[in-house]
């Protein structure tokens, strides 16, 4: 298998932590794309993934996989039992629901904000941003507000349960993670007053494949 991805980046963050909870990360061939350089944007890559956003997997028999979640069910699903969609229908109905979660909620929300009301990744990309929208800017801040929203959400579940989804490590986890690297990225700060989500997160990165990803 291979993926194309950008290391050190939100999404492929929660991909490659995927890998490692899986156990996969022998399995796979990294091919890096250069974001700032806008290559995802371009012909060949846009082939692979219309939408021109990494991560991609791409499986042996030639099929492209792209959005996180389709990766990750893929991913989960290829060794044994998922552990990290779920086993019965109420751990997979839960997830799913807290994935939906973390990505309208807060890794979305940043990313727009990011891209929409930051100069983002770099003026070679601003051609793919309507730069004559003139409420660009407006909308970006309006989901900074959500994020944050996003934020004091999941440090609220978080005194109640260890996990975003409940007991267990999920996909939704690796998706938080991945919301609040982007937060870093975006000068978003996750205050000392989200001590809950502070201290989850000092407890993912003890985590193998979080800390290797």
């Amino acid at each position: 298998m291979k993926i194309y991805d950008t290391p050190g980046f939100p999404n492929p963050l929660r991909v490659r932590i995927v890998l490692g909870e899986k156990d996969l990360l022998s399995q796979v061939e990294f091919i890096k794309i250069d974001l700032i350089a806008a290559e995802h944007k371009q012909p060949a890559f846009l082939a692979i993934n219309p939408t021109g956003t990494v991560p991609v997997l791409e499986l042996d028999d030639g099929t492209y996989i792209s959005e996180c979640t389709a990766i990750t069910e893929y991913l989960d699903n290829l060794t044994g039992n998922p552990t990290l969609t779920g086993r019965t229908a109420r751990e997979k109905a839960v997830i799913h629901m807290m994935q939906k979660r973390a990505e309208s909620e807060l890794i979305d929300a940043i990313g727009i904000y990011f891209h929409h009301a930051t100069p983002g990744l770099g003026p070679i990309l601003q051609a793919h941003k309507h730069p004559e929208w003139e409420g660009r800017t407006q909308w970006g801040r309006m989901h900074r507000e959500q994020a944050e929203g996003g934020l004091h959400y999941f440090d609220r579940v978080l005194r109640e349960q260890p996990f975003i989804a409940g007991e267990a490590f999920s996909m939704a986890d690796a998706t938080v993670l991945g919301g609040l690297l982007f937060a870093h990225y975006a000068d978003i700060p996750v205050s000392a007053e989200y001590s809950a989500l502070l201290a989850w997160k000092e407890r993912m990165y003890q985590r193998p494949s979080v800390a290797n990803a």
